[in-house]
């Protein structure tokens, strides 16, 4: 059922929209300070790709409390629009029935994309 949902979630804009975060991932590694925003990118990216069977958890590694600030600056400067996007097409997916998992899938990555510092994705084959 993984492989189905991943399909169709490719075939109708998931495959498009991983492009665009692995594009803003590149785009962001070439400057140095944009490494760690890279990074972050890339997980987001990483969870659009790969949505179903996939899973957000908070990772073990000693960040600190560095994360907190990076999280701040990462909702100013476009988590947040991120996160409204994931959640726009979340809520219009959900009234159709056929949607609903497709909706989940977005509520998930509007909590990531909202604060990515300190999160982990997981992916289960």
């Amino acid at each position: 059922m993984r492989i189905l949902g991943n399909i169709v979630w490719w075939l109708f804009g998931g495959l498009e929209a991983a492009i665009g975060y692995f594009t803003g991932s590149l785009a962001m590694a070439v400057t140095i300070i944009g490494i760690p925003v890279a990074f972050q990118t890339f997980k987001i990216g990483l969870l659009c790709l790969w949505p179903f069977g996939a899973e957000v958890k908070d990772t073990d590694s000693l960040t600190g409390c560095i994360r907190i600030p990076l999280n701040i600056l990462w909702i100013i400067f476009g988590g947040l629009w991120a996160c409204l996007m994931h959640i726009i097409f979340g809520v219009l997916l959900f009234i159709t029935i056929i949607g609903i998992p497709f909706a989940k899938q977005h509520f998930k990555m509007a909590g990531l994309s909202l604060a990515p510092f300190g999160k982990d994705v997981e992916l289960n084959w």
